[in-house]
């Protein structure tokens, strides 16, 4: 069997883990992870790590933040004023995930981490923004 390189569609299981061992997503308890190397369409870390992997290979592979969801970015935090916020859906609850509209183009999703009198205060990074993951990867197939 030849090993998978860039531009093969691939079908994957997968653990996605936290530095604390937390499990934030998996697949081995449902439908496999479909993707083509190279891509873009998962965390560059991520489709790095199975180039190489042969059908039936399992690996685990640390991803550093610069290749997976980036630094956490003070300046992707912003105070919207309460009235504005208003407008666009219900009372905004600190610790959701909310969808702000764009004038050009699809809805951004936020955390609300703030609500005062007269303004919400959201967090526009990813979740996983600033930290580094482990991922348990096991290679099913090169489609």
């Amino acid at each position: 069997m030849r090993p998978a390189k860039q531009g093969d569609t691939v079908r994957v299981h997968y653990r996605g883990k936290l530095q604390d061992g937390s499990v934030f997503d998996e697949t081995f308890d449902r439908e496999p992870l479909r993707f083509t190397i190279g891509g873009g369409e998962l965390i560059p870390g991520f489709e790095e790590a199975v180039v190489g992997m042969k059908p039936g290979d399992s690996k685990t592979t640390e991803v550093p933040v610069g290749k997976a969801f980036g630094p956490y970015l003070e300046e992707r935090v912003v105070e919207v004023p309460k009235n504005t916020f208003a407008r666009w859906g219900p009372e905004p609850v600190a610790g959701e995930r909310v969808p702000i509209p764009q004038r050009n183009g699809p809805s951004i999703d936020a955390i609300v981490t703030e609500v005062t009198e007269s303004k919400v205060t959201v967090d526009f990074n990813h979740p996983f923004a600033g930290q580094d993951l482990t991922i348990d990867i096991k290679l099913l197939e090169i489609v």
